[in-house]
């Protein structure tokens, strides 16, 4: 073994270990108290929420005049990026937004905080692509969504050297699952969108993108009602060899951090528009990263059948009710002889072994035979046989992504982060990523329970089973857990007044056949999505009512495709803002169809469109100005010419 996989493999018992959150920065989080016992609400400020999450807690969180927060400290910029269209966070709906502002010839810039841009499809390890079935068999997907797909399945695969055929292999070569008919090594996806981006830099001179570079706030002009630049902090890491720990929970603060550590060295970086021109931001974090800390109005959470008027709304609010996250890991069909079960089964764990395990169950599932767990999200298939009816093969790597398994919905404490926690941390300030580390530590530890589950309860002789981690994992990290967790839900906007709401917002009632009062948005459409209703839905480790929209999921034929409206995409208060991914103006209902991969990628791709449009309009005209303007028929005819499907 090489030397700087040894070095690597030694770091594992303290990546799989009893976690220290972060050097004590949570110490006794442990001592934690139960939620209310309120069925009419529940009050962020008693629940079940954590100390700060970093520096700043109890200072006061003054604003500017122009009512935004102000940033303290702020470095001196040592990099200053120039853009007309700047995309903050490179998930699946960031890369589409990047691409589409630059095919239509704007200069833009794109940060992500992960070590990978893709999102779902790489740092967040969903390397399985869900789509609509109805779209699927009708194949009206977007022409862009169709160049993308063909250029994962070209992408190289590198193999772990144990693996049968493992040299020059690509997507296509391995590709058999039944989640639907695309999936692959995460890895392919990063590259996949680092080749996307390069692919329209020509016709964007002067672009600029990069990963492990962190949102920290942003400067608006005097009214507060402009973004006039953005800043980041870029880490690089000292060691070449470096691997993320893949325990986001210990890592959130040092990657968000201003200042240099034994790991990474920093560097400041700025956004700004092109002298003399303005600038146009994209939202594209999947928790709403920017519009947390501009106080942009959003909701979060649960709504009640008194706020949204859904038929299937919950019976109260609950800002804390955000669907389960997951942290994805790989399993093989290969016998290590017993290392990765052992370094599983050294893991410490904050809730009793017993809580996990009750929580694991395959549903009726097989493990391993025809329509199987193992199939379902199968990412290397070495024979390539039919998933329905075959057996895997020895090599085989399967990415696991369960409901009863490594999702975690408990919401002591909540993933969110909320305003008055926001505050209490000091993260109107100083931005921290705005999560919560113990929830985020508490899915670890859930995720890596349950991989020790299926090796105790689902290898056999014939089927041994090997956990990937270390320099061997599909997912990049030293703990073989995803680089970030799959966050199906963040904060949403709610939009500017329209189609007879004050407050705008994608409903249920738009989504069903079955339901009246459907809204027809094709006149301000810019996108069309599909999917069921699919909740994760969320739950208090005491069983506490936890207003979840129970009666809501829906299979997709009681699910009509959703024309995608462009005032869904435009926030409250911010003239050049737009939403290019999970944030968009949608209930907690129906963001369970819009969050899927196809859908994230049509939003971002409508914003990045929409963006470099107004940029080579050379006017002032603001994205909530397209449609009073008569503008909406134009921004449509160059949606087409994008490859963007709106009917």
């Amino acid at each position: 073994m090489r030397g700087s996989k040894r070095r690597l493999l030694q770091k594992y018992l303290t990546v799989l270990g009893l976690s220290t959150f972060g050097v004590g920065m949570l110490a006794g989080l442990a001592a934690y108290r139960l939620a209310p016992k309120n069925t009419q609400s529940i009050d962020p400020k008693t629940a079940d929420l954590e100390p700060a999450l970093t520096l700043g807690q109890g200072i006061a969180q003054p604003l500017q005049f122009n009512g935004r927060p102000r940033l303290h400290p702020l470095p001196a910029a040592q990099e200053v990026w120039e853009c007309e269209v700047a995309v903050v966070g490179g998930s699946l709906g960031g890369i589409a937004a990047a691409a589409h502002a630059m095919q239509s010839g704007a200069q833009i810039c794109l940060i992500e905080a992960a070590p990978w841009l893709g999102g779902q499809i790489s740092s967040q390890g969903v390397s399985a692509l869900d789509e609509s079935l109805l779209m699927r068999r009708q194949q009206n997907f977007s022409n862009s969504w169709v160049r993308f797909r063909n250029l994962l399945e070209r992408q190289p695969v590198q193999l772990p050297d144990w693996s049968p055929g493992a040299l020059n292999r690509q997507v296509a070569d391995i590709n058999q699952c039944w989640v639907g008919t695309l999936c692959f090594p995460p890895k392919a996806g990063a590259t996949a969108a680092e080749e996307l981006l390069q692919s329209f830099a020509a016709e964007a001179p002067g672009s600029r993108w990069g990963s492990a570079i962190a949102f920290k706030g942003a400067t608006f002009d005097t009214t507060g009602q402009t973004i006039t630049a953005l800043h980041a902090v870029k880490r690089t890491p000292k060691d070449p060899n470096y691997l993320p720990k893949g325990r986001l929970s210990e890592e959130l603060a040092e990657w968000y951090s201003w200042s240099p550590t034994d790991t990474f060295d920093r560097v400041p970086i700025r956004l700004q528009p092109p002298p003399g021109k303005q600038m146009l931001v994209i939202d594209a974090t999947d928790t709403g990263e920017l519009v947390a800390w501009a106080r942009v109005p959003y909701r979060v959470g649960s709504e009640s059948n008194r706020t949204t008027g859904e038929v299937h709304g919950a019976r109260f609010d609950n800002p804390q009710c955000t669907q389960a996250f997951t942290y994805p890991f790989a399993i093989a069909i290969h016998d290590d002889g017993g290392d990765s079960l052992a370094t599983l089964s050294r893991l410490k764990t904050t809730f009793a072994l017993h809580e996990h395990q009750a929580e694991y169950d395959l549903e009726g599932f097989p493990m391993f035979q025809e329509k199987s767990v193992f199939h379902y999200r199968r990412i290397v298939s070495h024979s390539r046989n039919n998933p329905y009816y075959g057996t895997p093969a020895l090599g085989d790597i399967s990415m696991i992504n369960w409901n009863r398994g490594n999702d975690w919905n408990w919401m002591n404490p909540p993933l969110i982060l909320q305003d008055q926690e926001l505050a209490d941390s000091g993260q109107y300030q100083n931005w921290m990523g705005g999560l919560s580390q113990s929830a985020l530590k508490f899915g670890e530890e859930h995720a890596l329970k349950f991989a020790r589950w299926l090796m105790e309860t689902q290898a056999t002789p014939e089927y041994p089973l090997a956990y990937l981690y270390g320099p061997d994992s599909p997912m990049g990290t030293l703990s073989g857990l995803s680089m970030v967790p799959y966050f199906r839900e963040g904060r949403r906007i709610v939009g500017r007044p329209s189609y007879n709401q004050e407050e705008f917002q994608i409903r249920e009632n738009d989504l069903r056949y079955d339901f009246p009062n459907q809204r027809s948005f094709g006149p301000s459409a810019v996108g069309l999505v599909h999917y069921a209703i699919d909740i994760h839905g969320c739950r208090y480790r005491n069983w506490l009512p936890s207003g979840e929209a129970v009666s809501a999921p829906a299979e997709e034929p009681q699910v009509r495709p959703l024309q995608v409206p462009l005032e869904s995409l435009v926030p409250q208060g911010v003239e050049n803002l737009l939403i290019g991914g999970k944030a968009l103006a949608v209930t907690h209902i129906a963001n369970a169809v819009t969050r899927i991969h196809y859908n994230e990628w049509q939003i971002g791709a409508a914003a990045g469109a929409t963006a470099g449009w107004l940029v080579r309009q050379d006017s002032t005209l603001a994205p909530a100005e397209i449609i009073p303007s008569g503008q909406m028929s134009p921004l449509q005819e160059h949606l087409g010419q994008q490859g963007l499907r709106l009917n």
